[in-house]
């Protein structure tokens, strides 16, 4: 009675006229490994058109005949069904069938066991480089605001972080009140979030250039301890309006969801941050060579009195550009809100590491900064795995180890790969 029940669920699920029933029918088996269904599978299969659920149909028959008393012929050629699809889902069956099998079987499922964990190896790297280079696009939009006003006015702002944590923050609100308010824009939030980011970031940024930078300029020294000052106080206010614990920001629907390609998963949010750091940067650098700020900002920072000499208002181009530094750290908020927690301490975690990108690609060339963006996003990402592979899941200094090399680089290299030799 059981046996025929059996059957006819799975002459209702494989011989479904449902495309997508069929497919989950033969994951399932696959995954249940179910010796009692092979004479279903191969009716199924030689009844089956369409490719992709034929497949997976004879993944799931291979899978059952591995849990079941076949003959070593049956078995031999099970495995090389299976070892093609080097996942983790294969490698567990492999391995299980090495711990309950012996002789030929065996041997054939340890190699195949081998070559899938060399193959997921290089699939394990290949999506470490591609959270690298989505890291170091959010690094590069946090960079050339860093860069923009070390190179024009010769200040190191600590409090650029801030900046970041600010947009994240302001993005935070947009989709709380359209949450409560608004629930039908919620895709839209991110779009709303990103010219308020701005323009809040750099409004900020503004106010600091007037009412503190300007006081101190020519003494490093000091700006660097007022800008942490500034950090600080940013810090505590965060605090004390939206409290110590992490927000939820969330995808909209456009972000949310993954492209699979083999066993590498690109998620929409980290293939819509890279585009939109180039979007950013292609624009940034036509207002650079098309516009009479940027042709201003760019005159000031080769000879400031003589571009005061000729008219430029040197000072409101400091504040201005003070302004568009702070304001492209608040989208690079944005972006970060899509990847990472929303804290007080956010713009701390990449304040380091965008210093980084500044250094690598000289400050005072921008276009640096697009090949030396990735470079320490995707040693962290790289070196990390290494060091979590070689020493376990706390590997201690692994936030410094990437930039080891870059001493010595920077030794040989003073001004950096953007920089003219």
């Amino acid at each position: 009675m059981r046996s025929a029940v059996r059957k006819a669920l799975g002459t209702l699920t494989l011989g479904s006229a449902d495309r997508n029933r069929r497919l989950a029918a033969a994951r399932s088996i696959f995954n249940t490994r179910d010796s009692s269904a092979l004479e279903l599978l191969g009716d199924a299969i030689a009844k089956e058109t369409d490719s992709r659920v034929k497949r997976e149909m004879e993944r799931a028959r291979a899978a059952a005949l591995l849990a079941s008393d076949a003959e070593e012929s049956d078995k031999l050629a099970a495995i090389d069904v299976i070892a093609p699809m080097a996942n983790q889902d294969a490698l567990a069956l492999l391995t299980q069938v090495v711990s309950n099998d012996s002789g030929a079987v065996a041997e054939r499922a340890e190699r195949a066991i081998a070559e899938m964990q060399s193959a997921l190896a290089l699939w394990a790297t290949a999506q470490n480089v591609v959270y690298g280079i989505s890291l170091g696009s959010v690094l590069l939009l946090a960079a050339i605001g860093l860069a923009i006003t070390f190179g024009v006015m010769g200040v190191i702002n600590m409090a650029h972080g801030e900046m970041v944590m600010i947009g994240a923050y302001v993005t935070f609100v947009v989709q709380d009140v359209i949450r409560t308010s608004m629930p039908d824009l919620f895709d839209w939030s991110l779009l709303i979030a990103l010219p308020l980011a701005f323009g809040v970031t750099a409004l900020i940024g503004v106010a600091m250039e007037r009412g503190i930078i300007r006081f101190l300029y020519g003494r490093p020294l000091e700006t660097l301890l007022a800008t942490w000052g500034v950090s600080l106080i940013l810090q505590q206010a965060v605090r004390s309006i939206f409290g110590p614990n992490n927000r939820l920001v969330g995808n909209p629907s456009w972000m949310s969801g993954s492209l699979e390609l083999g066993q590498l998963t690109l998620t929409y949010n980290r293939i819509c941050i890279i585009a939109f750091t180039l979007v950013v940067f292609a624009a940034l650098f036509v207002a650079m060579r098309k516009t009479s700020f940027g042709l201003q900002m760019r005159a000031v920072v080769q000879n400031r009195q003589m571009s005061a000499a000729m008219g430029i208002r040197t000072k409101w181009v400091d504040a201005l550009t003070f302004g568009l530094g702070s304001g492209i750290a608040g989208l690079a908020g944005v972006a970060i809100s899509q990847i990472d927690n929303v804290g007080p301490n956010l713009g701390q975690s990449y304040i380091i590491d965008s210093f980084m990108v500044v250094v690598f690609g000289g400050v005072r060339k921008s276009l640096g900064h697009a090949g030396g963006r990735h470079d320490p996003g995707g040693r962290q990402q790289v070196s990390g795995a290494l060091l979590r592979c070689r020493v376990g899941e706390n590997p201690g200094p692994g936030l410094y180890h990437p930039f080891h090399p870059k001493a010595a680089e920077r030794t040989l290299r003073p001004q950096g790969p953007g920089a003219e030799a």
